[in-house]
């Protein structure tokens, strides 16, 4: 028997710049802070609000992490818009760079990818009612 899974809650990151983190998942893509926890009275974690119950979670790094080691089980971050084009013209206007302009995959979904400041690659989707994923 399967565990059922509500809905994504939280993908977690390391970064290397906080400031510039926060640039990117507030100001860039309208996340909003929601909160932070420490661990032995130093910071640990800032808590990015994503949607209800839903977050991406920043870990300060740890001293003496090596991020071309410590970051290798990380693929991507989907997020879902209602508007690929308006997403687009938002990172442009923003100066964000984008590694693959909108386009419509196999599956019927329009996408288009970006990576944070960290280079953790983040994809963009519009999904199509017609898609597998509308329809399961």
């Amino acid at each position: 028997m399967a565990i059922k899974i509500q809905y994504l809650s939280h993908v977690a990151y390391n970064v290397h710049d906080m400031e510039k983190s926060f640039a990117f998942y507030c100001d860039i893509l309208g996340f909003t802070r929601a909160f932070s926890a420490a661990r032995n009275d130093k910071p640990w974690i800032e808590y990015i609000k994503v949607a209800k119950d839903r977050f991406i979670e920043l870990f300060y790094p740890d001293p003496g992490m090596d991020f071309a080691t410590d970051l290798t089980s990380y693929h991507h971050l989907c997020l879902s818009i209602p508007d690929i084009w308006a997403a687009e013209k938002a990172l442009d206007a923003a100066g964000w760079p984008v590694d693959i302009r909108p386009k419509q995959g196999g599956d019927k979904n329009w996408q288009m990818w970006t990576k944070d400041p960290d280079g953790n690659k983040i994809e963009l989707m519009q999904m199509d009612p017609e898609s597998p994923q509308a329809k399961a």
